[in-house]
Parts: C-alpha cells; sequence; structure tokens
C-alpha cells in the first residue's frame, strides 16, 4: 500500500503519534491558518477527534489553552461531536482537517 498524498506535504517537524498500538495507523494533515503552518499525525481509526485537537493545538499553539474557542473542520464543515471517533466523523487515510477559530476574526 502506498503512503497517501498528505504524506509528501511540507509539516512541522516528526509526526503527531495518536496510534497507540494500531494495527494499521492512518496519516491525517491539521492545518491552522492563524499560524500559518500545518502538522502531520499518525493516528488510529478509533481514536476520538478530541484528542486530535488538542493534540494539533498543543504543536501549532503552545500554551493556548482555550479549547472551546477552536473547532476542527473536515472537508469544510465542523466536526459537531468531538467525542466521536475519526472514522465515526468521516475521516480516512490522507484526510486533511482544518484547526480554526469558532469565531471569525477582524482584518487589522
Amino acid at each position: 500500500m502506498t503512503a497517501p498524498f498528505v504524506s509528501q506535504l511540507r509539516a512541522r517537524g516528526a509526526a503527531l503519534e495518536l496510534s497507540a498500538g494500531a494495527t494499521s495507523p492512518m496519516t491525517v494533515r491539521v492545518e491552522m491558518p492563524e499560524v500559518w503552518d500545518t502538522v502531520k499525525a499518525s493516528v488510529s481509526a478509533d481514536t476520538s477527534v478530541a484528542a486530535l485537537k488538542v493534540a494539533a493545538l498543543d504543536a501549532l499553539f503552545p500554551g493556548y489553552e482555550a479549547n472551546s474557542e477552536f473547532v476542527l473542520k473536515l472537508r469544510g464543515i465542523e466536526v459537531l461531536d468531538e467525542t466521536a471517533s475519526l472514522s465515526a466523523a468521516g475521516a480516512r487515510d490522507g484526510s486533511i482537517f482544518l484547526l480554526t477559530h469558532r469565531r471569525r476574526r477582524a482584518v487589522r
């Protein structure tokens, strides 16, 4: 099986490891436009959306604890149930998530 396309794209450092003993881990990408950066994550299909969001937020925006101010979007749609697994949310190997502020920010 070949690596997904997101494995070939530029991302910060090594991949975040959230696959914890998964037999077939998935590779996903999390982009955060506020800091103009991305991370790659190796996850299992049953990893929760909240776990991915917290890990990506820690990597991209360290020291920021207001987790409820950020949303995780998949295919442009906010993932409303963060307790659901990534596979239940519709993610598959090579999916790209967007981590952004819940409210739009004014450009000054």
